[in-house]
């Protein structure tokens, strides 16, 4: 992987950059649609380990190069994996798993900018990420039922607390695209932009994001996630634990002075 100091390599699948706070991650694959190969997605995963354990990354946003986001599994690969007769070759356990917990529970806001397709494990990412920002271009499109196979990479559990319960059995079973204009309307994503305004309208909010409370951040994700499956008596336990922590943060202190003294708060991430 590549940082904004170093030379990318042409062998690349995946680049990494950090700037002002932001780190973008960008599969790097576009004659391919960004499908994942065995090596893109073991060097996803370690870019995304690495925005998780990187200081300085306060917002993290993830992208695909040239007109697709990600088209998911490589094809060509898992052809290659049935004639061998090793099936699915543990990808799902080994690879996608990781990546997907990787962005949901990455300690700081997550954004997917979807520049074009997003098929199969690709729109999975997508959805496992806090913010959906999309291109007009963009489109979604649940493809795995096409190719005899049911979910995967979360999917199952991320769209229907997207979309409900209907539209996801729908988007999954009939596996018809959903264009940026309907996933607007149905909640997909949070924002549709004109295709030469997305990097733009990205970087805007990953910046806000970057210079926002970090710690709080994190501790919003995990309510998020957390109440999903608890009862009101254990999500009120959970978010009085995590606000416990979060008010002892600088953060917290300095926002709370700072709005005393009727100024603009400056946050740290810490």
């Amino acid at each position: 992987m590549a940082d904004s100091d170093s030379a990318e390599s042409a062998a690349e699948s995946v680049s990494y950059d950090l700037s002002e706070g932001v780190a973008t991650i960008t599969l790097e694959r576009p004659d391919a649609m960004n499908s994942l190969t065995r090596a893109a997605k073991e060097e996803l995963l370690a870019a995304i380990e690495r925005a998780k354990g990187d200081r300085s990354a306060r917002a993290v946003v993830l992208t695909g190069r040239g007109r697709a986001f990600c088209a998911g599994q490589d094809l060509r690969e898992h052809g290659e994996n049935l004639s061998e007769g090793r099936g699915l070759a543990g990808t799902v356990r080994e690879h996608y798993n990781p990546i997907v917990l990787g962005l949901a529970n990455m300690p700081k806001p997550v954004i997917a900018s979807v520049n074009g397709v997003a098929a199969g494990a690709g729109a999975s990412l997508a959805f496992a990420c806090d913010l959906r920002i999309a291109s007009e271009k963009a489109s979604f499109s649940m493809a795995f039922a096409n190719i005899g196979l049911g979910s995967d990479s979360g999917a199952s559990w991320t769209l229907p607390r997207l979309v409900g319960q209907a539209r996801a059995a729908e988007m999954l079973m009939l596996a018809e695209p959903v264009k940026a204009d309907r996933a607007l309307e149905i909640g997909l994503v949070n924002k549709v932009v004109p295709a030469d305004e997305l990097a733009g309208a990205t970087r805007e909010l990953a910046l806000r994001l970057a210079s926002g409370p970090t710690v709080a951040y994190a501790a919003i994700k995990a309510e998020l996630a957390f109440g999903q499956a608890l009862d009101l008596s254990r999500a009120l336990d959970m978010e009085a634990s995590l606000q416990e922590q979060c008010a002892e943060t600088v953060d917290h202190k300095n926002a709370t002075l700072a709005f005393l003294e009727k100024e603009k708060p400056s946050f740290e991430g810490r």
